[in-house]
């Protein structure tokens, strides 16, 4: 089933958004309330309805379970394996999804429609026989450090900003598959694409997802035949384009039998690097220029544009352009994030300190606001490991000096973070020549009320907090166009986030 899916009836309508971060994963099932005047039916979430015809959103989140890096070993230069349970999350996914297939039916519902997004540039090699032919490799792992100058040397990085328009990530899909020992006869398929293919038995890849491999033109959307050649990559590597919005396909029958769902259920492709979910879920007056921070493990700080940016200027600033919902462009740097914070919980966690995150950013709060800082965004804080000593080492390496107790962490990590922040929204500015009256903070971090009040007060600029599920939000709400739920364009969809969710301002003069 391929092409767009046929509108269905108004009213509540139901859809199963699958949102898997680096972390933990979630199947959320979404309520999309798009007619005036019909009611909320027993059960369901309170504010799901609107008495004034504005289409609503309500997500329940009806599965959660943990992801995370594996260690598969070492290999025989000392370094690390790490790995993704692909298999696992995929049997945690038929999980939630009969849940809420579950829970739907009970209310008399029926799921319309599934849509999938996770993180960015992983991929499993698939064989003819649809088959793992690797284990899935994780973005952390340290193979691609022999491997970037192996590229370069076939294709200079000016080069590949010119046709790509990606900032330099040395985990980037490119670098990766230059560290396959052999991709003949295999399909690459990206995460989302990856667990669509088990879900439909249809091998696609996502276009907002396929825009973060460094594979695709960013003028035209579609593959560079010249970086395949130069790469000595297969035609083929990648199957079809398909955009948000499209249908892989209905359900394998192992998948209807493990769900219960029905064998008609499409799995709609949405924007599939959550990124480009959750910046189609800023919650923007229509009109306005569109500055956002998605906030979560990393930070993706930017603004929206209509084409790429593809000047020396942005490569030197190591800024990236990459496909959103609707064509559009997210002209972004990838910031360190609060995966900075999450390795800091971890290690004390390990040391047996009994640390919850209210306390300790009580107890940074409390602190100067002249503190020492890091570069938040530096290679060296990608691997897991000892966070708290990594950062008190990067601070002297600048010649200061940061006590060893938590809260002065972790008021480094935030001021830190919100340093970048001011200085990459400068940049985007500048180079694109938008000029934001707002900042979008969207994600996990809109929750940290310290995180945006050092922001407001770093950017100079108001900062609106919310939504936290906005990579749920914009992969339902595209779901729900697809089935004629919804109707308009990113306007349109972002006019039903704002009626759906509660934002909360910090100025410069609050922070």
């Amino acid at each position: 089933m391929n092409g767009r899916i046929s509108p269905a009836r108004t009213g509540l309508r139901c859809f199963a958004a699958v949102d898997v971060g680096a972390s933990s994963g979630r199947v959320i099932l979404a309520t999309v309330f798009s007619h005036e005047g019909a009611d909320d039916g027993a059960g369901l979430p309170v504010g799901v309805g609107t008495a004034d015809g504005a289409p609503r959103v309500s997500l329940e989140i009806v599965h959660r379970f943990p992801n995370g890096v594996l260690d598969d070993g070492a290999r025989g230069d000392g370094t690390t394996v790490l790995r993704w349970d692909v298999c696992g999350i995929f049997a945690e996914v038929q999980t939630g999804l009969a849940k809420a297939h579950e829970l739907a039916a009970s209310r008399g519902q029926r799921m319309e429609s599934i849509g999938i997004d996770t993180w960015a540039v992983d991929y499993g090699l698939v064989d003819a026989a649809g088959r793992l032919r690797l284990p899935v490799h994780a973005y952390r792992d340290s193979r691609t450090e022999s491997t970037v100058p192996v590229v370069h040397q076939k294709v200079s990085p000016e080069r590949l900003y010119e046709v790509t328009g990606l900032q330099f990530l040395p985990f980037t899909t490119l670098y990766q598959l230059a560290a396959e020992p052999d991709l003949d006869g295999v399909h690459a398929l990206l995460i989302p694409d990856l667990l669509a293919f088990w879900l439909t038995g249809a091998r696609r890849t996502e276009e907002t997802n396929a825009s973060t491999t460094g594979l695709l033109d960013a003028k035209t959307g579609t593959w560079s035949a010249e970086l395949f050649e130069a790469l000595g990559l297969p035609e083929g590597l990648f199957p079809q384009l398909i955009a948000p919005g499209e249908a892989y396909g209905t359900l394998l029958p192992a998948v209807v039998g493990r769900t219960g769902l029905p064998a008609d259920t499409p799995v709609v492709a949405v924007g599939s690097h959550d990124t480009a979910s959750a910046v189609a879920a800023v919650p923007a007056a229509p009109g306005e220029d569109v500055a956002y921070i998605s906030s979560g493990t990393w930070s993706l700080v930017g603004v929206e544009l209509d084409a790429p940016v593809l000047t020396e200027a942005s490569r030197a600033a190591n800024f990236t352009n990459e496909r959103g919902v609707d064509g559009t462009i997210r002209y972004l740097r990838n910031v360190g994030g609060l995966w900075l914070l999450s390795e800091s919980q971890r290690e004390w966690a390990a040391q047996g300190l009994d640390l919850p995150l209210e306390q300790l950013l009580a107890d940074a709060a409390a602190l100067p606001a002249d503190g020492p800082q890091i570069d938040a965004d530096s290679d060296e804080f990608i691997a897991p490991g000892d966070m708290p000593a990594r950062i008190r080492a990067a601070v002297e390496r600048r010649g200061a000096t940061l006590p060893g107790d938590p809260a002065a962490i972790v008021r480094c990590i935030l001021d830190s973070l919100a340093a970048a922040y001011a200085r990459t929204l400068a940049q985007a500015e500048e180079l694109s020549g938008r000029r934001p009256k707002a900042v979008h903070v969207v994600g996990g971090g809109s929750q940290n009320e310290l995180l945006c009040r050092l922001t407001a007060a770093a950017t100079g600029l108001p900062v609106l907090a919310g939504p936290v599920e906005a990579t749920a939000l914009g992969n339902v709400l595209v779901q729900a166009r697809a089935a004629g739920a919804l109707d308009g364009g990113l306007p349109a969809l972002r006019t039903a986030v704002r009626a759906s969710v509660e934002l909360r301002e910090y100025t410069a003069l609050t922070a």
